[in-house]
């Protein structure tokens, strides 16, 4: 069979955004099941998740139809949607990968298609290829937030993930949402996991360690955790240096994980990076990365020595993988979505002590075109059983598509919002901008699951307070600068704080202090400065509050209604911002 013009341009395009050119052109696929029919290619192949926040099954979950890219950042990967974002790397749209990569359509396209993800069905894939490739050929690495985002996450602690990365076969990981268990457990976690976990970027307290006994991996280097570790593949040396989360102790609570600190440590990187190259000889230097694509984009501009950074936390499925110039040669770039939706599988070329070509795709995992894993299918049966009946609990009727990813609110945040304001008869609601958490279709029930899904990490108390004009403003505008900072280095990652019962107007663009403005009440009220107001939130990151779980507060407020009706859903008006391809179909107003 042969292929016609558009369907070559638009294979070449993806060879292209991906930095390749095929040898050979396939013949048009006619089946979606030839999504995961991938040629062999090179000598060493290795297979990425991130992200996967616990979601054991299959799951929907929508694309976000606003990621701006602000300074630098505009117009480039990964702050494209919709249209935008499928020409950016030739996707045909309508087709099944449009769907996967872009929310474009995505009610009509989800009952098409069904749902993704799935830890059975993402092994089912995973086997195939290693099979393919032949094992001794392939890697497996894990972005890390694998332990978070699930009922049974939480009441396991976190084991359920252990025990299902390791039947997945997952050799290397870092971590971020890992840590917002207690310190103690999260190095039981570590031992019960059959991979290595690595982190060169977490260090031991200096007074923790001489002076309290803390442990550690180095107690010269401080390392909390072994660096970086080298594996055979294919014959080929590979070595893995881990990069956790550089903000953890400011993004989630400290009081977990008292004697470790964080940070980006590019210097450190820079050296890690050469002392491995000079004392290990290694073939190839990937890192597995919990940074954020833009961070790590600016750490391939200015680390040299690293062949590709396999990035997460940001949540962002890129079909292809960015080339980045630096002063000694080019780093790749992937960043592999989440809610184990996506598997990256990279191919290597490596000849000489180094790599000379690559492939690289970022596999939608649709649960429809899969066969589950027998052995993955009956733990994930196992582990849930102690739970169905809470799981289970049907709560209300979606009537709307229900979800969260996006810069600004989503509706199944401002559902959280709204159960807030009515079970704590607050004026105003505040919820964190995670990334984290699934989406329900219309017409299906929301379960306690679905919410657990979006709620479930391990400092759930809420609270109901007055708080000032001036302090909720300095709190949007805190966040805004943390995720519009135009210096990649200072952005933490996560969307907008989402609010409920007020509005207000924000230039991205502009500088901290001066992002936000025009904040009024739902009945158009003046947000006064120095004048208080009742605020209800939850997530607190220092000392937790005394409040329920947020779960229970919404599950209370769905309880009571028969629909997830939502009357106003307040995403702010937007200045600055017209003709960003990093926004598409906003639900609020654009002014300029």
């Amino acid at each position: 069979m042969t292929i016609d013009r558009r369907e070559f341009m638009r294979i070449m395009g993806l060879a292209g955004a991906a930095g390749m050119l095929p040898l050979t052109a396939c013949s048009r696929r006619s089946q979606p099941s030839d999504l995961y029919e991938i040629p062999k290619f090179g000598n060493a192949t290795i297979l990425h998740t991130t992200d996967t926040h616990a979601q054991l099954l299959p799951i929907y979950f929508r694309e976000p139809n606003v990621n701006l890219g602000i300074a630098s950042m505009y117009g480039q990967v990964p702050h494209l949607v919709g249209h935008k974002l499928l020409a950016h790397f030739g996707i045909e749209p309508g087709s099944i990968e449009a769907h996967a990569f872009s929310y474009l359509d995505f009610e009509e396209a989800a009952f098409q298609y069904g749902r993704v993800g799935g830890f059975a069905h993402l092994a089912t894939l995973a086997k195939r290829i290693r099979a393919e490739r032949g094992h001794e050929n392939t890697l497996f690495l894990d972005g890390g937030d694998t332990w978070q985002g699930s009922g049974t996450a939480y009441w396991t602690r976190g084991k359920d993930m252990v025990e299902a990365t390791n039947l997945l076969g997952v050799d290397v990981m870092t971590g971020h949402w890992e840590f917002t268990y207690h310190d103690h457990e999260v190095l039981d976690n570590i031992q019960d996991f059959n991979g290595e976990f690595v982190a060169q970027n977490v260090r031991v307290r200096e007074e923790a360690l001489l002076f309290e006994g803390a442990p550690a991996y180095d107690e010269e280097t401080g390392h909390a955790f072994k660096p970086y570790t080298i594996r055979n593949v294919g014959g080929h040396r590979i070595a893995v240096i881990g990069q956790a989360f550089p903000y953890t102790p400011i993004a989630n609570p400290q009081r977990f994980i008292p004697d470790w600190t964080f940070g980006i440590r590019e210097s450190e990187m820079q050296r890690m990076v050469d002392q491995v190259r000079e004392t290990e000889r290694p073939d190839a230097v990937v890192v597995i990365s919990h940074n954020g694509m833009d961070v790590d984009l600016k750490m391939a501009s200015q680390v040299t020595g690293i062949d590709v950074i396999f990035g997460g936390h940001t949540h962002d499925g890129m079909p292809g993988a960015s080339v980045v110039d630096n002063a000694s040669g080019k780093t790749l770039v992937t960043n592999a979505g989440s809610n184990g939706k996506f598997l990256g599988v990279m191919d290597l070329d490596i000849q000489n002590g180094r790599v000379r070509d690559f492939r690289y795709r970022l596999l939608p995992v649709f649960s429809n075109l899969i066969e589950p894993d027998r052995e993955m299918s009956a733990f994930i049966e196992r582990i849930r059983q102690p739970y169905l009946g809470t799981l289970r609990e049907e709560l209300a009727v979606a009537d709307q598509v229900l979800y969260r990813r996006g810069n600004f609110n989503g509706t199944f945040d401002q559902l959280i919002c709204d159960a807030q304001r009515a079970v704590g008869d607050a004026q105003i609601a505040l919820s964190p901008g995670f990334r984290w958490g699934t989406t329900v279709m219309p017409g299906d029930p929301v379960t306690m699951e679905n919410v657990l899904d979006q709620t479930c990490l391990t400092y759930p108390e809420t609270y109901v307070r007055e708080m000032t004009g001036e302090e909720l403003k300095h709190i949007i505008e805190d966040v805004a600068n943390n995720l519009f900072n135009p210096e990649p280095y200072l952005q933490a990652g996560g969307d907008m704080v989402r609010v409920g019962g007020m509005d207000y107007v924000i230039d991205p663009n502009e500088t901290i202090g001066n992002r936000i403005s025009e904040m009024t009440l739902d009945n158009g009220e003046r947000i006064e400065a120095h004048k208080s107001y009742r605020v209800a939130g939850w997530a607190v990151v220092g000392e937790p509050p005394e409040g329920e779980p947020i779960w229970d507060v919404v599950a209370t407020y769905l309880r009571d209604r028969r629909s997830t009706s939502i009357a106003k859903l307040n995403t702010p008006k937007l200045k600055n911002v017209r003709g960003n391809p990093g926004i598409s179909s906003y639900r609020g107003e654009i002014l300029s």
